[in-house]
């Protein structure tokens, strides 16, 4: 973990305990990657075959299903139908058990419930894919609400996406933190003004904390000292 995220997880700036948590799910809590590239290669292969050979699912991560699908079919009834299929694909993936929490993720959660911290998940998946995923990883129970990308109108980077967030749930930004491992999913949150921990990486995007992996943010939570920079 890198040293500026020593002694931050469990409070905010200014002696503040960060008593909200908001989360991502796919590439933070989820190792669902493969499953979604996969589902898009295969739909792309079926739909928009000339796109396949440049497509690379990182340079979209963060982005919602539709967004994605809109960027790689100039027809828009080419891009729904694509949206439609890789969601149809991811879905088979989830049930065949392809998707998995990461290490660490449920002994997260179960943390922020037992220290009296509100954990919402904010996600750029379809909500029916999300509900899907969340009850094969046994995650379901596990967030006071659930925002995807069917319930607003605009996608990650957007900083609108994080700030909607906080409207729906009457979140104090002041007392929130994200957790989220895109470059796009943290400009969102930096953006909508939120303290942002960036796990999975030892390179933040700009404006977030390195936050190394969830076994690292439990580990944090325990610490009581606060992490002002």
């Amino acid at each position: 973990m890198s040293a500026g995220a020593t002694g931050a997880g469990a409070t905010g700036a200014g002696g503040r305990r960060w008593r909200v948590w908001l989360c991502d799910l796919d590439g933070t809590l989820l190792d669902s990657f493969p499953a979604h590239e996969a589902a898009f290669r295969q739909a792309i292969a079926e739909l928009a075959p000339d796109r396949l050979a440049t497509f690379r699912y990182a340079d979209h991560a963060g982005a919602s299903t539709a967004a994605v699908a809109a960027r790689l079919a100039e027809d828009p009834a080419v891009a729904a139908r694509l949206a439609r299929r890789k969601q149809e694909l991811y879905r088979e993936h989830v049930r065949a058990g392809l998707v998995r929490p990461f290490p660490g993720a449920r002994p997260l959660l179960d943390r922020l419930a037992a220290g009296g911290r509100a954990a919402y998940l904010v996600t750029g998946g379809s909500r029916a894919s999300v509900a899907r995923a969340l009850a094969a990883c046994g995650l379901a129970d596990a967030f006071r609400g659930v925002l995807t990308a069917d319930d607003v109108p605009v996608s990650k980077p957007d900083p609108r996406f994080y700030a909607l967030a906080c409207e729906r749930w009457r979140v104090d930004p002041a007392e929130a933190v994200v957790l989220e491992d895109s470059a796009p999913g943290v400009a969102s949150a930096v953006g909508a003004g939120l303290a942002t921990l960036h796990v999975h990486t030892a390179e933040p995007a700009p404006g977030a904390i390195a936050a190394g992996s969830l076994h690292d943010v439990v580990s944090l939570l325990g610490d009581e000292v606060i992490g002002s920079e």
